[in-house]
């Protein structure tokens, strides 16, 4: 006779790759709706309220536009961008913004230390 209750059973046989896929689609919700909300809380305080945005205002949107997709994936509309800027160097500043951004998201979740080669003793 089998000494294994049947909630042992289920646990068992579901594949251990779906536990991990279940914490991470978690992770990715709870950052979500972290972003959402930072970006909700940001987007008022970054924007200019008289006159053109300038190159200063294109590198801060640009770098927090990316935290826009959430709320616009769960349907808010949401600022991307300023409609009233200077032009050519807001959008400069919006690009190096972006890039700036993804160098920071990107660089920090590819980065692995160098490993030093062990010096051996002679």
């Amino acid at each position: 006779m089998n000494s294994s209750s049947p909630s042992e059973a289920k646990s068992a046989a579901r594949p251990a790759w779906l536990a991990g896929l279940r914490k991470r689609a978690l992770r990715l919700v709870i950052l979500g709706l972290v972003l959402t909300i930072f970006y909700s809380w940001a987007v008022p305080r970054f924007h200019p309220r008289e006159g053109p945005a300038g190159f200063a205002y294109g590198v801060l949107h640009g770098a927090i536009m990316p935290m826009a997709l959430p709320a616009l994936a769960t349907g808010q509309d949401v600022v991307i961008y300023a409609e009233q800027n200077t032009g050519r160097t807001y959008k400069l500043g919006y690009t190096i913004g972006i890039n700036l951004c993804g160098l920071v998201v990107f660089g920090t979740a590819f980065w692995t230390p160098s490993r030093k080669e062990e010096k051996t003793a002679q």
